[in-house]
């Protein structure tokens, strides 16, 4: 019986223990958060608007520009460019984004050859364990997160998309809505989509300064690098967010696990107790006998 007390009080310390973690790793990620959600909702109008833009002109011009980042070829390569996060314990975040990767592999590009370029190193290791051709140049980008790296990052894909390297290329990430919600997402990154026409729409005509092929080299790539930025601050804060709530939830079940323990220490001490009462009173009666 003393043995089965101390091997509960050690199960009492020991949740207790990792129940101060829990709140730590959410407190931490909280005000992570805060600061990764300051930074998207900033930055989400503006790239949206680039990109309505962006597809505007594109869907105006007359066919006669050669436009490498929007040429629609026969897809023959995909690149994936999948982002999730360094760190785990944030619930099922880099487990829905792999699983989206391998979905969209199978179901979408079934006969294309595929490539993977990872930004964090979860979805690198899973990847790669799971026999997929990944890239890890630019896994690390979450150590030093800044538009400069990204812009590396999409450059280079901007870059083998014109060499014909690749003839279509999608991002894979999770689109941050609030703490306990991520929307997990597949976009298309290149070629650049033109915005679908209405019926009876009148064709809108833009005044090019300076002239149209100038003015959409120069824009389409500092447009791309951003919307590539825009997916990457939003993975930032969909792990903060996932993190923190699965952090909460692990400390809710310690709290369960805790009254659950301590019930039957209590058990447990009175059923010593009684026993030790017993033992007494029959031995007291023994001798009086």
């Amino acid at each position: 019986m003393a043995g089965q007390l101390k091997e509960v009080r050690n199960r009492i310390k020991s949740v207790q223990s990792t129940q101060q973690i829990t709140k730590a790793m959410k407190m931490v990620s909280a005000a992570k958060l805060r600061r990764a959600q300051d930074a998207i909702t900033q930055m989400r109008p503006y790239t949206r608007k680039l990109q309505e833009m962006l597809g505007n002109i594109l869907s105006s011009l007359e066919g006669d520009m050669n436009l490498a980042l929007a040429e629609t070829r026969p897809v023959n390569n995909v690149l994936l460019i999948v982002i999730t996060s360094d760190r785990g314990l944030c619930g099922g975040y880099n487990a829905n984004l792999v699983k989206l990767a391998k979905t969209t592999i199978t179901e979408k590009y079934p006969k294309q050859k595929v490539t993977i370029w990872n930004i964090g190193k979860k979805g690198y290791e899973s990847l790669s364990k799971a026999g997929f051709t990944t890239n890890a140049n630019f896994k690390d980008i979450f150590l030093n997160l800044n538009f400069a790296n990204v812009q590396l990052a999409a450059q280079a894909a901007m870059d083998a998309f014109s060499n014909k390297e690749f003839d279509a290329i999608e991002i894979i990430y999770s689109e941050f809505k609030n703490a306990a919600t991520q929307v997990f997402t597949a976009e298309p990154f290149l070629p650049v989509p033109k915005i679908a026409k209405k019926e009876n729409q009148k064709k809108t005509d833009f005044i090019f300064e300076p002239k149209k092929e100038v003015l959409v080299a120069e824009l389409m790539p500092k447009i791309l690098n951003t919307q590539l930025f825009k997916a990457v601050l939003d993975a930032n804060a969909s792990e903060h967010g996932a993190r923190m709530t699965a952090m909460d939830k692990a400390s809710e079940n310690a709290n369960e696990l805790l009254k659950s323990l301590k019930l039957s220490y209590n058990r447990a001490r009175q059923a010593a107790i009684t026993t030790e009462l017993t033992e007494i009173v029959s031995g007291a009666a023994a001798l009086n006998g």
